[in-house]
């Protein structure tokens, strides 16, 4: 069976205190996606007829992050935090009569799955239920509510810690929060509900106890993983979200043919995708929407950002964002590449090289020591160490053209705009302002002159003299004096 609830409401308006930010709480990340997308995500597996999002503390931020990574959600604002059935109460105002399943849970819970809440969904409708939880047995239940069931396994009662005593205290089954509901008993039970209560909050949890009043069945389903039931509200939990999502995300892919030398210093978003046969070296990040195709080794020490790499390419002590690696490219040790860089098949980029906005043709080859930027370096091409593409004037950039198998030698300055022609070469150390025409050589360097006597002259005394004076008499070159 898989039931589609007539709409799933996250509860995501708290303020999150304890997390001592001014940032929201829920925006807030685990693995690459803040902690309500990660609500959303499990929501939408669901694929509910409606989708809320309740929002109140840091109300414009939280409304524009769900814009941008979540355009199908709706959002509603509570402007008074007073308690889940008054949440849950608000996003009700917002939409059309209901009929049906309606899934509540909240923005704080990231590692909860589509599947445990498509269990919660089935299991409410094949039961018969008018609510149901989602239950999970842990060691140590302290300050959870307490799942007090009938012999039958329905649901007699939650009763919270502070109010329970010591026979209920026993019980290690605990209230998640997250629940499936009848609509038409959801709306009914929320408008009976009041504020009678130390808090002075209207609270979703006596909904279910209306609706055993009322005879109606209030139904459980465990999950086997207490992890799916755990909010983050400190930075502590934050931490250990981090890395209990990381370790079984690292697991999912080593399970899908992936190597991980050292996953404990692997880190990969979810959002990432990887294939067969790709090897992940120790101290490497994966993030966004990086791509890894087959047989590419990445690390050590790498971070990628929204980065593709190729088949069998090769990426070490590389930073890059945004980039594109082609099939079976070289990067690294110590390379940057910025927004914009695509380097295509059996390309190089080597050691104490940045590369932005610029294409490297296949088989180009920028090996060290380089700057290139705003530049399109054709097939075959090889720059020399030490090589800059000067792109920038001090107000305008400007892009430098590199023909198919040109010669940059080491040391050159490519002052754009300018273009290299195919097959033109550039000599050493030279500062080349205006193109070539193919099989050019391109000479843009003062003439070499040697002074003699200069040092004897300048440095007298010096141990630079001294050395030059004993090599002269082994020579026996004399000083012939020349004068600047």
């Amino acid at each position: 069976m898989t039931t589609r609830p007539a709409a799933v409401v996250v509860l995501a308006a708290g303020e999150g205190t304890r997390m001592k930010s001014s940032i929201p709480k829920v925006l807030h990340e685990v693995a690459g996606r803040s902690l309500v997308g990660h609500a959303v995500a499990a929501a939408q597996e669901l694929k509910p007829d409606h989708l809320t999002v309740v929002i109140g503390h840091g109300r414009d931020l939280v409304a524009a992050h769900l814009t941008e990574t979540a355009p199908g959600v709706t959002t509603a604002v509570q402007e008074q935090q007073l308690g889940t059935g008054h949440a849950v109460g608000v996003a009700l105002e917002q939409l059309p009569e209901l009929d049906g399943v309606v899934v509540v849970t909240y923005g704080d819970v990231p590692l909860l799955t589509g599947d445990t809440l498509h269990a919660l969904a089935d299991r409410h409708v094949a039961d018969g239920n008018a609510v149901t939880v989602l239950t999970a047995e842990v060691a140590d239940p302290t300050g959870y509510g307490r799942i007090v069931r009938e012999a039958d396994g329905a649901v007699r009662a939650i009763v919270e810690h502070k109010d329970a005593d010591a026979q209920t205290r026993a019980i290690k089954e605990i209230n998640s929060g997250i629940y499936a509901f009848d609509a038409a008993v959801l709306r009914d039970g929320l408008s009976r509900i009041t504020t009678q209560n130390a808090q002075g909050e209207l609270y979703l949890t006596d909904v279910l106890g209306l609706a055993r009043q009322d005879g109606r069945r209030v139904g459980a389903v465990v999950t086997d993983d207490p992890w799916q039931t755990e909010g983050v509200n400190d930075r502590v939990q934050l931490a250990a979200m981090n890395r209990e999502l990381n370790r079984r995300v690292a697991e999912k892919w080593m399970r899908s043919g992936v190597t991980m030398i050292d996953p404990a210093t692997t880190f990969i978003d979810v959002t990432v995708v990887l294939e067969r046969d790709v090897v992940l070296r120790p101290g490497v990040q994966l993030r966004g929407a990086t791509e890894v195709a087959a047989g590419a080794e990445v690390g050590p020490d790498s971070t990628l950002i929204d980065t593709v790499v190729g088949p069998g390419a090769s990426v070490v002590r590389t930073h890059a964002d945004g980039a594109q690696i082609g099939e079976g490219a070289t990067i690294g040790p110590f390379t940057y590449l910025r927004p914009g860089t695509v380097l295509e098949a059996k390309s190089k980029a080597g050691a104490y090289v940045e590369i932005k906005k610029s294409t490297v043709g296949a088989g180009a080859k920028v090996p060290h020591l380089t700057y290139v930027g705003d530049a399109t370096i054709g097939e075959g091409a090889n720059i020399g160490a030490g090589t800059i593409f000067a792109n920038y004037d001090g107000v305008d950039k400007h892009p430098t053209t590199v023909g198919k198998h040109v010669f940059v030698g080491s040391d050159s300055v490519l002052v754009a705009p300018v273009e290299l022609a195919d097959g033109s070469y550039v000599a050493a150390g030279s500062t080349v302002v205006s193109g070539t025409e193919p099989g050019e050589l391109a000479v843009a360097r003062g003439r070499q002159r040697n002074i003699a006597g200069w040092v004897a002259r300048k440095r007298p005394g010096s141990k630079t003299a001294a050395a030059a004076e004993a090599a002269a008499s082994d020579t026996g070159d004399g000083d012939k004096g020349e004068q600047p």
